[in-house]
């Protein structure tokens, strides 16, 4: 199979679309919400209504369809404009309805998936806990079974995106403690309606100020048998596929990031003087410009090639955790350049970009930190590990074969 960059017409209608959304509705107001740490919910409003809260489900459960490089368009084009918009995306699609789609019996999907995927309902994921994070094995997170066959939920989760705002969570939780990995199990919690559920959000974070970001608290909520996904020891398992969509998402946002921060410096570039001259025509204003471009170009390409695999239906581990390592630290360095471009300008908020440079440090965190997906690949490339599982090739240079990569 021949490689073909070229988009087809959906996706170019989707990516026309969601630039024209992020040009008229969100760019205007985004600096002004970042700066009064506001939630807009018209704008995800907006987003329902251009059918992207569900746009890689299936249009039986109510989404839009659309394959995974529209997905990444999608994503670019919103981060492009405003981070909290984009993390949205990525609990309530990426990590939540996707693994409802690939995990629930078609009673749940009709239950929970379809409302999300409308954008009737909005959804967050509850994994990580205070001292929980990368060692997902150490959640205290428990959902003990009772002699009706009912859980009994109780624990905490720490750093959800959208922990106040969102109607459902996927939640994980030990429900054989000994067990270690494999004594955990996901359960669908209803965060409006289930009794014992609270939320506290996080008032002092560093970035993403427009979004929301807190704690849920689970106090012995009673969670009806069919709130299980998949069965019971499958949690960890369901986690790790749901990080693969997650991860997708927050790599094809970093590429927005990017190309923003490269927009941005190259209109400030033709237009700020000094010593007589336009600061473009600087060499070191050239380099941190031409470091963009290249950050551009690789991180999409890995973002593309990690969306071919998933819409052939390859396991894409080790390309989806590639894509977001590159991605969020190109990111982060684009935003730096940027900043350094802009000057004194740019230390100023009403400029957006150190909106962009805060904004960029945390996906270096969450999904995985640089430092995980580091180690995953090199061990993987020293045959240590099998990233995409023991059926795949474990070859570098055959690790999309059949894909026509």
């Amino acid at each position: 199979m021949a490689i073909d960059l070229s988009l087809t017409e959906d996706q170019l209608a989707i990516q026309e679309a969601v630039r024209g959304f992020v040009d008229e509705k969100v760019l205007p107001v985004a600096v002004r919400n970042d700066m009064e740490h506001k939630l807009d919910m018209s704008l995800i409003d907006g987003m329902r209504d251009l059918g992207i809260l569900g746009a890689p489900i299936p249009t039986e459960w109510g989404g839009a369809g659309l394959d995974y490089i529209a997905e990444a368009l999608i994503c670019e084009e919103i981060e492009r404009g405003e981070a909290a918009l984009r993390t949205l995306i990525s609990v309530h699609v990426g990590l939540n309805s996707l693994s409802l789609l690939g995990n629930a019996n078609d009673e749940q999907k009709e239950r929970w998936l379809r409302p999300q995927a409308t954008g009737e309902k909005l959804a967050c994921f509850g994994l990580t806990e205070p001292d929980a994070g990368s060692d997902v094995a150490a959640m205290k997170c428990r959902a003990l079974k009772q002699g009706d066959g009912t859980y009994v939920l109780n624990g905490e989760k720490s750093w959800i995106s959208y922990a106040s705002t969102a109607d459902h969570a996927l939640v994980f939780a030990k429900t054989d403690p000994s067990a270690g990995a494999k004594g955990i199990s996901a359960f669908v919690v209803d965060l409006k309606n289930d009794a014992g559920v609270t939320a506290s959000i996080y008032e002092h974070k560093l970035g993403v100020w427009a979004g929301d970001t807190g704690s849920l608290f689970f106090s012995d909520v009673v969670l009806p048998a069919d709130r299980l996904i998949g069965q019971e020891g499958e949690g960890f398992k369901i986690a790790m596929y749901s990080l693969d969509h997650g991860r997708f998402t927050v790599a094809a946002g970093a590429v927005g990031v990017i190309r923003a921060c490269l927009e941005a410096s190259v209109k400030y570039a033709n237009e700020r003087e000094t010593m007589g001259t336009k600061i473009g025509k600087h060499q070191f204003v050239q380099d941190f410009i031409a470091q963009m471009v290249a950050d551009y170009e690789t991180s999409r390409l890995l973002v593309w090639k990690a969306a071919w695999a998933k819409n052939a239906g390859v396991r894409n581990t080790k390309e989806t955790g590639l894509a977001k390592w590159i991605a969020t630290e190109a990111a982060f360095r684009s935003a730096h350049n940027a900043l350094q471009i802009h000057g004194a300008m740019g230390f100023d908020e009403e400029t957006g970009i150190a909106r962009f440079f805060r904004n960029a440090r945390a996906p270096i965190i969450y999904e995985g930190t640089t430092q995980i997906h580091k180690m995953m690949q090199a061990e993987h490339a020293l045959g240590w590990r099998e990233i995409n599982g023991k059926n795949a090739p474990n070859d570098l240079h055959r690790s999309l074969s059949g894909v026509g990569v």
